[in-house]
């Protein structure tokens, strides 16, 4: 039976001050480290995930043991700070980031594998509200954003460095409307937490992916972003160049075969071919 250990560090933290936050997520990160250090005996592979990817890997790491009988351990988390947290020499054998950026910060740094790195999936960017919201909206340039939040905030991941705020920025800069709700923001370290506002009622909108809209019956998608106004979202992944796991290549083919196919597609997500 395998452990998964799904840890979404920063879940919404809304009105702290940012002083508080650096030795939170220190905590976090360092929380995150000794619990796949705990887990490490007991696994074959180790993945670090980006946290969109929750119930499909779980899906997919349970078929590969059962194919493989491999015991697979799964953490979950924003792709940046998983990242760096293989920079700083956490126990990953293979790492699945949202965006490429990520992926290029470790291979730039020679922490991954030769030829192993693959792209897996491509996701949506989609704008949602509470499941009993009323509110409409036609995303398109200069859409009015701003006017349907009111005084109130909108949930996404942080902008400045996780992969789903990153691509929703992009597009909204590109529609024009950025800086009329940048300061309405509310930034949570991942794109799942910026999902749990909005299904919890507590913002009106949100920008998440489309397989994460998918996850959650709470929310529902106002609309989905032109593909035009942002780049690609693409979902690479690869075997961390520390890993001496045996199964770490095998769960990379794996991942990125025929067979795991239709489990990525019952979960929203394309499959690059």
């Amino acid at each position: 039976m395998a452990l998964y250990t799904g840890i979404y560090y920063a879940l919404p933290i809304v009105g702290i001050e940012a002083r508080m936050l650096i030795p939170f997520r220190r905590l976090l990160c360092s929380m995150l480290v000794a619990t796949l250090a705990l887990a490490a005996d007991a696994a074959d592979v180790k993945v670090f995930a980006a946290a969109s990817l929750r119930e499909a890997m779980d899906e997919q790491a349970r078929q590969f043991e059962a194919r493989q009988g491999h015991k697979v351990v799964v953490a979950y988390a924003a792709s940046n700070a998983l990242a760096r947290q293989i920079e700083a020499g956490a126990p990953a054998d293979v790492f699945i980031s949202a965006d490429l950026d990520w992926m290029d910060f470790l291979d730039q740094r020679k922490l991954l594998a030769p030829n192993t790195r693959a792209t897996l999936l491509r996701n949506t960017l989609v704008l949602i509200a509470p499941a009993s919201s009323n509110v409409r909206l036609k995303i398109g340039p200069g859409f009015a954003l701003a006017a349907a939040l009111g005084g109130e905030r909108l949930a996404m991941a942080n902008p400045d460095s996780v992969p789903a705020g990153k691509y929703g920025r992009n597009a909204l800069e590109l529609l024009g409307v950025w800086s009329g709700v940048e300061s309405k923001i509310a930034r949570t370290e991942n794109v799942r937490a910026a999902l749990a506002l909005v299904a919890r009622g507590e913002t009106p909108l949100g920008i998440v992916y489309g397989t994460d809209a998918f996850a959650d019956k709470g929310v529902r998608i106002v609309d989905t972003f032109p593909a035009t106004s942002h780049p690609p979202i693409l979902f690479p992944a690869a075997v961390v160049a520390a890993s001496s796991s045996q199964a770490a290549r095998p769960l990379l083919d794996y991942l990125h075969s025929p067979t795991a196919a239709p489990v990525w597609e019952k979960h929203g997500f394309v499959v690059v071919k």
